[in-house]
């Protein structure tokens, strides 16, 4: 029997169950493993993939995380962790998991993804349009003595507690543009820390978490309301890690990412922020400084 091409392999939805397979397939294409952030995407999103022809694990995979959901459907889509196996790569597979996401399983939906200069070409084929750009920073924090310590600056940093869940989701779904609870939810648990700021007044200004990936802790997502109360936020997580950090900020808030490079983090890339049927995200941008990953918008 002649095998099926492979552009005609079924694709199917993957699960929690998938988990291995997926970090497998990071791990073929040379990106970590990421288990911990594949376990919150399958978790808190639908993945899709298309099982090996060789029987061994994945031949290509990616996750959709779905926000703002309402009877017509999701308001905004993000589409993350596009990968096709290296053994498969540059024979159509992408273009034909790409296609049905965005063709036929989230037709009309206003998607967005972060592209890299290798992918950028391919989904811009497909629709998308470049509408900002994030810059992607990783090193080892240096702490400035003379700065003030939390607290002491225009807004008061501590622990988030249960509480505070409802603020967070309200003050997210703001700046955001759009209602992800689904995601928001899950960080406590997700997180190793979750941090609010609030102003004199006891107002939730922003909040932000750190979140262990491989040998790095991940900043993300990061809301504030100016530059002041994202630095002390910054400063709040970094203290309480001892791994190297990593972030991706929005290269339009110069200030933060000058900040951030003299105390140590290094420019590592740049990703193109792209969108499909909406003309940018939705939301604040002013306020949203770094996402929870850019695997989920």
């Amino acid at each position: 029997m002649t095998p099926p091409h492979l552009t005609d392999l079924p694709i199917r939805a993957l699960t929690v169950d998938d988990l291995r397979p997926c970090a497998d397939l990071s791990e073929d294409r040379g990106w970590p493993r990421e288990d911990h952030k594949w376990g919150l995407l399958l978790a808190a999103g639908s993945g899709y993939g298309i099982d090996a022809p060789d029987g061994h694990g994945l031949a290509a995979a990616c996750v959709v995380t779905s926000y703002g959901h309402t009877h017509a459907g999701p308001e905004l889509a993000a589409i993350g962790m596009v990968l096709v196996a290296e053994r498969y790569a540059r024979q159509g597979l992408g273009r034909r998991l790409m296609t049905y996401i965005c063709d036929d399983l989230l037709k009309g939906v206003p998607l967005t993804l972060h592209a890299t200069p290798y992918g950028r070409p391919l989904y811009e084929e497909l629709g998308f349009d470049a509408t900002g750009r994030a810059e992607m920073l990783r090193g080892t924090f240096r702490h400035d003595p003379a700065a003030p310590t939390p607290g002491q600056g225009s807004v008061a940093v501590r622990p988030a507690t249960g509480e505070d869940i409802p603020r967070i989701v309200h003050l997210d779904t703001e700046v955001f543009g759009t209602d992800r609870t689904h995601m928001i939810t899950r960080l406590p648990a997700f997180a190793d820390r979750l941090l609010v700021a609030e102003d004199s007044r006891g107002e939730l200004v922003g909040y932000a978490a750190i979140w262990p990936n491989m040998e790095t802790h991940v900043i993300g997502p990061l809301i504030a309301r100016d530059t002041a109360g994202a630095q002390a936020l910054v400063t709040a997580l970094a203290a309480a890690s001892d791994r190297p950090l990593r972030t991706d900020i929005d290269v339009r808030h110069e200030e933060l990412l000058t900040w951030l490079k003299e105390r140590g983090l290094d420019s590592v890339a740049f990703n193109a922020v792209m969108t499909r049927d909406i003309p940018g995200l939705p939301g604040d941008w002013t306020r949203r400084w770094a996402p929870l990953t850019v695997a989920a918008g």
